[in-house]
């Protein structure tokens, strides 16, 4: 059916998919000073617009608004179809806490009370 529609009217409607995509698109990511919205994801990688950025690669920051949820190596990026495929090496969760050196006995105390 693609065929059959003008060249034109082919663009507009890739254009109000892509900019469909932005808006609803909650993951972003960062690298360096750079952010950009994340179109789609999954476990080893993500696409974003191909039309804001040509070529990704190196450290970067994965967030849900405005929490912290990956870092992840980006080794490969490559265009398919208007989005920009990135592969990641590796992703690691963030943690809102620092992580332990040692083993927590479970019948420890949560905190401690002053004396007066």
């Amino acid at each position: 059916m693609s065929d059959i529609l003008p060249k034109e009217v082919r663009a507009g409607l890739e254009e109000a998919r892509k900019r469909d995509l932005r808006r609803r698109a909650r993951l972003r990511i960062v690298v360096g000073d750079e952010i950009y919205p994340i179109l789609r994801f999954w476990e080893t990688g993500f696409a974003l617009d191909a039309d804001q950025v040509a070529h990704l690669r190196g450290l970067a920051d994965i967030y849900d608004g405005t929490r912290h949820l990956y870092q992840c190596l980006i080794v490969a990026s490559g265009i398919e179809e208007g989005e920009l495929i990135c592969t990641m090496k590796w992703s690691t969760a963030t943690a809102d806490r620092p992580a332990l050196d040692y083993v927590r006995d479970e019948n420890a105390p949560v905190a401690y009370l002053p004396r007066r």
